[in-house]
């Protein structure tokens, strides 16, 4: 995304959205909107699949409410329990420092990957809180939190929702088979 930038350009929209779903910003795959932000979140997801050792596109866990390896991260770290899906190989169990800097990753990806643009940090922001130890503010919910059904056409709708728990969107993605 970086590379549709011109000058001094901070946003855009285009016609034709081009890219992998599950590494979108929400308004570039909804609205085809882009802007210094939707790099931020690609990164926030690529941070998620590093620090878990999960692929977000082919993320599914029984008995998990959510449909995707970011919102089931952000259920568990909400509910103060981020540690059980981290990669064993990510951290030192008997070491608090590593803990204490797996668990800065996990909160710097889900700043990375909040619902609205401008809650999400600029990248250089990011860089410096990777290298630093400054005190990080609490993210809010991510983007795509939802539920991901199937029809009998084969066709996938999410719903989706926000932290009250009302829709916020209704989307159909169709899949395009050749004769």
């Amino acid at each position: 995304m970086a590379r549709i930038f011109g000058g001094e350009q901070t946003e855009g929209n285009t016609n034709r959205v081009v890219g992998t779903y599950g590494y979108m910003s929400p308004e570039y795959a909804m609205e085809g909107l882009f802007s210094i932000k939707s790099d931020v979140y690609s990164f926030g997801v690529l941070l998620v699949e590093i620090i878990t050792g999960i692929k977000n596109s082919g993320f599914h866990l029984e008995d998990c409410d959510s449909s995707n390896l970011v919102g089931h991260v952000w259920d568990l770290w909400r509910e103060g329990k981020a540690m059980e899906i981290v990669d064993k190989s990510m951290y030192e169990e008997s070491s608090h420092s590593s803990v204490h800097e797996v668990l800065r990753c996990v909160q710097i990806g889900l700043l990375c990957v909040q619902e609205q643009a401008t809650d999400r940090p600029t990248m250089s922001s990011v860089v410096f809180m990777l290298g630093n130890d400054n005190p990080l503010p609490s993210p809010k919910q991510p983007a795509f939190i939802g539920t991901i059904r199937s029809n009998k056409n084969g066709d996938a709708t999410w719903t989706g929702t926000t932290e009250g728990g009302s829709s916020i969107n209704d989307v159909t993605i169709s899949t395009f088979h050749g004769r």
